[in-house]
């Protein structure tokens, strides 16, 4: 389809209050899963990143790479196990979330951007002291190496950004001092800890659903805007469940520590990154 140019200068006059809001700002997006698959789509999203970062937003992406893990542990000979929706993940598992996630998809990415015309780089949480972990207990179940944050150093990815580039991050953390093991880190946890350590203005989780709705049957029910204060109740009374409640608990984290606004958005939509930035009406669920 061919855009007539009157209609290409009237989409870049609307955006233009939004580039000026956010020129200078940090967004953190956070992509990874099932969102991920689509190859048209993963460009899209590349094309979404170099389009703002070209305009003067501080653009960092955080990577997960769930599909791509699970691959390559079957492919070895290894079945990927999960406990309470984590995955478990003992020393053999953890070289191969080292390898893929820091490794493969990292390089893939960073390697996306650029032929987008973008410039990337591509770190993992070990990179500069970036992550620190300490091993993960929740409710006394051994989860392996399965960390949780205890440190976020920020100025690696500052560094990267002043210069110009996209920092492409991958969530593998180093342990604490006196701790030689690597973590495998939630992405969707480490994105909105470095989001509210940048002082982030926006965090977009870009998933694999329209965002939060109230009958997960029925797309006409989608909550567009959620205050902080009302996530706990929406939680209590299942309208938020299953794989939702850590997303939604980590864009509340976000909030909590400074971000002005997350975002649950359909990474599967082409270019839903830009609608959301630059339009009025944004697309899935904003918490605020």
């Amino acid at each position: 389809m061919t855009i007539p140019d009157n209609v290409k200068a009237d989409i870049l006059v609307q955006a233009l209050p939004w580039i000026r809001r956010y020129a200078g700002k940090t967004v953190v997006v956070k992509y990874g899963g099932a969102a991920m698959v689509n190859e048209g789509v993963r460009t899209a999203v590349a094309q979404d990143l170099v389009l703002m970062s070209c305009v003067g937003i501080r653009t960092v992406l955080v990577h997960g790479g769930g599909p791509e893990i699970d691959a390559m542990l079957r492919r070895l000979g290894k079945e990927p196990e999960f406990v309470g929706g984590l995955r478990y993940t003992d020393e053999e598992t953890m070289e191969i979330v080292q390898m893929v996630l820091a490794g493969k998809v990292n390089k893939d990415l960073v390697a996306l951007v650029q032929r987008q015309g973008g410039r990337a780089i591509g770190i993992c949480g070990a990179d500069g002291g970036l992550f620190t972990a300490k091993r993960l207990s929740k409710g006394g179940t051994d989860l392996g190496l399965v960390g949780e944050l205890s440190k976020v150093s920020i100025s690696l990815v500052e560094a990267i950004l002043g210069a110009g580039f996209v920092p492409v991050v991958a969530t593998v953390a180093m342990g604490e001092t006196g701790d030689a093991h690597f973590y495998n880190v939630n992405a969707d946890t480490a994105a909105a800890e470095l989001a509210a350590a940048l002082g982030a203005e926006k965090l977009v989780l870009l998933t694999d659903v329209p965002g939060i709705l109230r009958d997960v049957a029925d797309i006409e029910t989608l909550i567009s805007e959620l205050p902080r204060n009302e996530v706990g109740a929406l939680i209590a009374k299942g309208v938020v469940s299953k794989g939702m409640i850590p997303k939604v608990e980590c864009c509340a984290r976000a909030i909590d520590g400074g971000v002005k606004r997350a975002h649950i958005v359909d990474g599967r939509e082409p270019h839903a990154l830009l609608l959301e930035v630059f339009s009025d009406s944004g697309v899935g669920t904003m918490i605020s």
